[in-house]
């Protein structure tokens, strides 16, 4: 495997190299020490037809172009590609945002669809790995006792949150521009929602298994059709754990003009015989003090409980943890002090931890030809979409920016009310 960096920075092979070792330190192996001795950096302008025929040049074998760039530069170096004559079999990994909005993202499919199939094409969502992937399809589809459980008849809502406790971390060139609902619902949570509420595909191999999340993503919409179904907020000084954070806005390279969110939340409504009438609730946020990455299905109450028990104060969860990955559900058993008062037990079992981090999977799968984890031109499209009556409210304000402190769960304000309460 030959691994070639290109910049428009002048960077030497030997410190180029020394940044390939730092990347392999986390887990050093043979193969690792074999790719840094054989890496070599060029020096190009890749949005120039002629240098990135020269980069192309230096490739051996079967070659992956990895797009690590903005949009735009994305949609600049793609129109070079289509100019030229590209390796046989090459395949172009773009990663997140594919686009800035809806127009954009079809407008680079369909340059893309000129020059190279949509089976070379990986659009990279570092979030989805392929254990990810088979720990949800696993536990849905090959347990009996859970797949007819998902449906509106038995499930009242589900949440899909991913919050984390890191703050801005240096990133503001990027994240400044996109926000919570870009950088995470849009792309990683949307994916992670269709999976959560997909039929059951033929089988795992790419074809099925991406038809039947571009089918559930085809009829999902937010909640509310003008987008105001949805909350904002950015957060401000606090500390999380030992860590004191400025306030975003005080952050190096943020503008605070832009009213840029940190922390973003939006309802769907997936309009199918399963799902009709239960509300997903996604969410996403930085600098939140009790860090979790889950799918949370909250059951609807038994129809009758006999009379003569005093039955629990909440309803049965099912959380499915993504970051670490362990399974929780609730039960209901008699009371251990008097029977007729039942009480929550919680079985736990925890998912086979995998060999690699979601990105190696990614990779390796990138170096396979093997398109399962790329996320497909449709389903790409339909993610703006979904998102985009949300984007356009927040522009117009129609949808307030609230703000926590570093380290909290979020606002206070969005304690006391319940953003699935709102009807359509």
């Amino acid at each position: 495997m030959l691994l070639i960096g290109v910049d428009r920075r002048p960077i030497s092979d030997a410190r180029w190299r020394a940044q390939v070792t730092k990347a392999f330190s986390a887990s050093p192996s043979a193969l690792g020490t074999a790719v840094v001795e054989k890496s070599l950096y060029l020096q190009a302008d890749a949005t120039q037809a002629e240098e990135l025929a020269r980069v192309l040049a230096a490739t051996q074998g079967r070659v992956a172009l990895y797009f690590a760039l903005p949009p735009a530069i994305t949609m600049l170096l793609c129109k070079q590609l289509a100019k030229l004559e590209l390796p046989k079999g090459i395949v172009l990994a773009l990663e997140k945002p594919f686009g800035t909005d809806l127009a954009s993202a079809r407008a680079l499919n369909r340059l893309l669809q000129k020059f190279v199939p949509e089976e070379q094409i990986f659009r990279v969502d570092h979030f989805l790995g392929k254990s990810t992937v088979l720990d949800i399809i696993g536990l849905r589809f090959a347990n009996r006792i859970f797949e007819p459980l998902f449906s509106n008849e038995n499930v009242e809502s589900v949440e899909i949150v991913v919050e984390e406790a890191l703050g801005l971390e240096n990133r503001a060139g990027y994240y400044d521009k996109a926000g919570a609902l870009v950088d995470m619902i849009q792309s990683h949570l949307l994916q992670i929602l269709a999976l959560t509420a997909m039929e059951a595909p033929s089988s795992v191999g790419s074809d099925d298994l991406r038809g039947a999340m571009a089918q559930v993503l085809r009829a999902t919409r937010p909640w509310l059709r003008n987008g105001t179904a949805s909350r904002r907020a950015r957060y401000t000084a606090g500390k999380v754990g030992r860590r004191s954070l400025p306030s975003y806005a005080s952050e190096g390279g943020v503008d605070p003009k832009l009213q840029t969110e940190t922390l973003a939340e939006m309802t769907v409504a997936i309009d199918t015989w399963r799902w009709a009438g239960v509300p997903f609730t996604l969410r996403s946020g930085k600098a939140i003090g009790d860090a979790r990455q889950e799918i949370v299905v909250t059951f609807r109450d038994v129809p009758h409980l006999p009379i003569g028990f005093s039955g629990p104060s909440r309803k049965a969860q099912l959380r499915i943890g993504i970051n670490p990955a362990v399974l929780s559900l609730d039960v209901v058993t008699n009371g251990r002090g008097d029977p007729f008062d039942l009480e929550w037990d919680t079985m736990t079992a925890e998912f086979a931890p995998s060999s690699m981090t979601a990105y190696g999977e990614v990779l390796a799968e990138l170096c396979s030809g093997d398109p399962t984890l790329s996320v497909r031109g449709d389903i790409a499209e339909d993610c703006w979409r979904i998102v985009a009556p949300v984007l356009s409210a927040w522009r117009k304000n129609a949808v307030p920016l609230d703000s926590y402190p570093a380290g909290t769960d979020g606002p206070r304000s969005w304690r006391s009310t319940d953003i699935v309460q709102v009807r359509r």
